[in-house]
């Protein structure tokens, strides 16, 4: 097999603003070039795959951000198509002793995490995150032996060391409410590894937080001012913005929230046009949860840029067709985790997932239906 093309990602976190935070990150990795299939064999290779995910007894389960192709064939085979969250869930009760998981490498070890017993493959294991490269769980856990008397709370986008590390692991559909929860036990928070959603958390609850400086490359990059200028081109839209964007943005967002609770905005809310401040592999989804709607990408740069809305991950780009069929003709880029790892980063994990189903019972019980569509929603700009 031929080498694949890679071009260097870079990232550059700025330095703390307290000595309490963690230093400063700089760091390149890499990511592969993929090459678009001609219309012709693009066909072919998706028959194919769907014969291999049949005869391997193997599903998909592939992330809002991946090509829209993929996306199709998960849901076209029975797969799923999710948040991480609800990646790892489906994987868990599904029958299928294989999950192939396309979408970055920390959601694939989520998966085996939450089901050790199966065999989780990925289309390319080089497929990572700049939030779990920020957050070296070497420097994490020294970060946390400096700081015993908090209370450790993860962002999913970590690595199973980091995860084994924490006392909570949290998404971004429950991270406001299990911090206000522990806010009100009078619990002080060390928060990893996104700042952007960490500050915004800590703005609406209170909670004392210190924050890791990590963040995605995709969502720091939205810019304030020129989310001005686009508004004011498009008065009537609604601006949706996952909470990993920086403050700028978030303060003339419409709806704040995860990237499933923005979909559901996109089909519930009484709006025709949608400026959307979130990687750009979400908007095949609202199209299709919201038809007869128009979805315009939230700007990431000025007029003199070469390109002035660009917000996808060029690893979450990684998860390809050719690259499913390889790993489902050779069985090869398994997940595998140390047990005794997969079983320490497994208790903060289940410890949401029994706090999101005890909350979900409330919701039910009170009635309360809107609370439930979207935890970060505020109408108008903060």
């Amino acid at each position: 097999m031929d080498t694949p093309a890679l071009r260097p990602v870079e990232f550059d976190l700025p330095a703390p603003t307290t000595a309490a935070q963690c230093p400063a990150t700089t760091g390149r990795a890499w990511a592969r070039v993929p090459e678009p299939l001609p219309p012709a064999h693009k066909a072919e290779t998706m028959g194919r795959i769907r014969e291999l995910l049949q005869s391997r007894g193997a599903v998909l389960v592939a992330h809002y951000y991946v090509d829209a192709d993929v996306q199709e064939l998960a849901e076209a085979t029975g797969g799923c198509v999710g948040d991480s969250l609800e990646m790892a869930r489906f994987g868990r009760d599904h029958p299928a002793d294989t999950l192939v998981v396309a979408g970055v490498r920390f959601m694939g070890e989520t998966a085996k995490i939450l089901s050790p017993h199966k065999r989780v493959l990925m289309p390319d294991l080089q497929a990572t995150c700049s939030l779990d490269l920020g957050c070296p769980a070497e420097d994490f856990s020294a970060w946390c032996d400096a700081h015993p008397d908090r209370t450790v709370v993860v962002y999913a986008n970590t690595s199973a060391a980091v995860k084994a590390r924490a006392d909570w692991v949290v998404t971004s559909s429950i991270a406001l409410d299990v911090i206000a929860d522990l806010h009100a036990r009078g619990e002080r928070i060390l928060w990893a590894p996104d700042r952007h959603l960490g500050s915004y958390v800590q703005r609406q609850t209170g909670a004392d937080m210190l924050l890791w400086q990590g963040a995605c490359i995709v969502h720091d990059e939205f810019k304030g001012t020129e989310l001005e200028l686009l508004r004011a081109e498009h008065p009537h839209a609604r601006v949706l913005a996952h909470p990993e964007s920086p403050q700028a943005v978030l303060a003339q967002a419409d709806v704040v929230g995860s990237t499933t609770q923005l979909i559901d905005a996109a089909r519930k809310l009484d709006a025709s046009h949608f400026i959307v401040a979130t990687d750009q592999g979400i908007l095949h989804k609202m199209r299709a949860a919201a038809p007869g709607k128009s979805f315009i990408a939230a700007p990431t740069a000025g007029n003199s840029a070469t390109c002035k809305s660009c917000a996808h991950c060029p690893w979450m780009a990684m998860n390809e067709l050719a690259g499913l069929v390889r790993v489902l003709e050779h069985g090869d880029n398994e997940i595998t985790l140390d047990p005794a790892l997969g079983q320490r980063a497994r208790r903060p994990i289940d410890r949401m997932l029994a706090f999101a189903d005890a909350r979900r019972q409330r919701v039910r019980a009170s009635g309360d239906l809107a609370r439930d569509m979207a935890l970060y929603q505020h109408v108008g700009p903060a």
